[in-house]
């Protein structure tokens, strides 16, 4: 690199990720000055909003949220309020809310994957164009979305902001029929899977050879790919309750942000599925193993661009998982059931792998069963320090390239985050004149 080279890249507003960042760079004679990323988002007030409201209204107006993690964050709610409240759930009840979550990351990683990723490692500079040149493959994703959809809205009562999943159970339970059709669709999807995993091998050279070391934080469980329960897990060891999330995320803000930032044992750390991957690789289903090995993905990996793969060997994962729990519903029979939640005073935090990893909820509530406080930590404000600590160190090494060769890598980085920014940001900046 020339010692007096020149740099200034300033994108307002990245496109093909959730939400608002910006990326600043300023390389003035060979040396960094900048390397920023920005969340210059409005605030969100979600754990303001749910306070005063009752038990069962949480779930409902958190689950708004996310658009695209609406699954999760109801999830979690009901999870939170659920240990709050000393309210056991049947098995029957787990099975399917494991679906719901199945559909879920199958959902959005597909998406991600074939709308926001496949045009970076195809070079082109949106999905548009591969209607084009690719018709078929665009196709076969597109295929592949619609089946997500349609079993989130089988299990769930549409496609976003589930409705039948309520503290202590499910308002209506999908039909037998609807279940064994379901699982005759997930089976006949697997080839579409398969060739949407061999188009991005077929151009998995575009992705660069970068690494950088990290913690890598995420759900894990000694029996199961854990997308809804276990302890939280770091691959710089050890295990901890989910009772003791505060201790693992430490959140604090920056002056640039309005999304706050995580740290745990360094600096920052990384969620998300490669998170998941690093951690639970051994429990994925043969067909998952089996795509993970035809990348050459191996834990602990610690390129984030990989992050796109393993959420392509997610895919397979929950596709192959689902058909196993559909089958072990239909052997035992769909029943309903009947509960009841009596409120009570009480505190309680649960947490999910929501597609852009884990998320945490935690509620308070009085003996009436109203909300008196709410913590929401989101997977992508987690990632925000690792997002930018990954920039500084991918920056050095696009340095002997031109402008918009390195625009385009940091901005392929973020995007391989799969960030969900709007849902990342909580800081209010408040000035007190007297």
């Amino acid at each position: 690199m020339s010692g007096t080279k020149t740099v200034k890249i300033n994108v307002h507003h990245l496109t093909r990720v959730e939400g608002h960042g910006n990326i600043v760079v300023d390389v003035t004679r060979g040396k960094i000055k900048e390397c920023r990323w920005e969340v210059p988002e409005a605030p969100r007030f979600f754990e303001a909003m749910v306070r005063g409201r009752m038990w069962h209204e949480l779930h409902h107006i958190t689950s708004r949220i996310c658009g695209i993690c609406s699954i999760a964050h109801t999830l979690v709610s009901v999870k939170a309020t659920e240990a709050a409240l000393g309210i056991k759930v049947s098995l029957q009840t787990e099975k399917l809310r494991k679906l719901a979550k199945h559909a879920e990351n199958f959902q959005s990683h597909i998406l991600h994957v074939g709308y926001l990723v496949l045009p970076d490692l195809m070079k082109v500079g949106s999905v548009i164009p591969l209607a084009s040149s690719h018709p078929q493959e665009l196709l076969t994703v597109v295929r592949l979305h619609r089946l997500s959809n349609e079993m989130s809205d089988l299990v769930c009562g549409r496609t976003t902001h589930p409705q039948r999943i309520v503290p202590g159970g499910f308002t209506r339970l999908p039909a037998r029929a609807e279940l064994e059709g379901l699982r005759e669709r997930l089976g006949n999807c697997i080839p579409d899977l398969q060739a949407v995993a061999d188009l991005v091998l077929s151009v998995a050279g575009n992705f660069p050879p970068f690494e950088r070391e990290t913690e890598h934080i995420a759900l894990v469980h000694p029996d199961e790919y854990p997308l809804c329960g276990g302890e939280i897990g770091s691959t710089d060891g050890g295990t901890w309750p989910v009772s003791e999330y505060r201790g693992i995320v430490n959140e604090y803000v920056v002056p640039h942000s309005t999304a706050k930032h995580a740290r745990h044992n360094r600096e920052s750390y990384m969620v998300g599925a490669l998170a998941r991957f690093n951690l639970n690789a051994e429990r994925l289903s043969p067909l998952a193993g089996k795509l993970a090995a035809a990348f050459g993905l191996k834990p602990v990996n610690c390129n984030s661009f990989m992050n796109s793969v393993a959420q392509i060997v997610e895919c397979a994962h929950s596709v192959e998982d689902s058909i196993r729990l559909i089958d072990e519903l239909l052997v035992n029979g769909l029943e309903e059931e009947k509960f009841k939640v009596k409120p009570k005073a009480g505190k309680g935090a649960a947490a999910v792998e929501a597609p852009r990893g884990i998320l945490f909820h935690e509620y308070e509530y009085d003996r009436e069963g109203r909300c008196a406080g709410a913590n929401c930590v989101i997977p992508t404000n987690q990632n925000h320090g690792n997002v930018q600590r990954d920039l500084e160190v991918l920056l050095s090494t696009l340095l002997g390239k031109n402008e918009k060769e390195i625009e385009l890598g940091m901005e392929m980085l973020v995007r391989a985050y799969d960030p969900c920014i709007s849902c990342s940001t909580h800081l209010l900046r408040v000035k007190f004149e007297h």
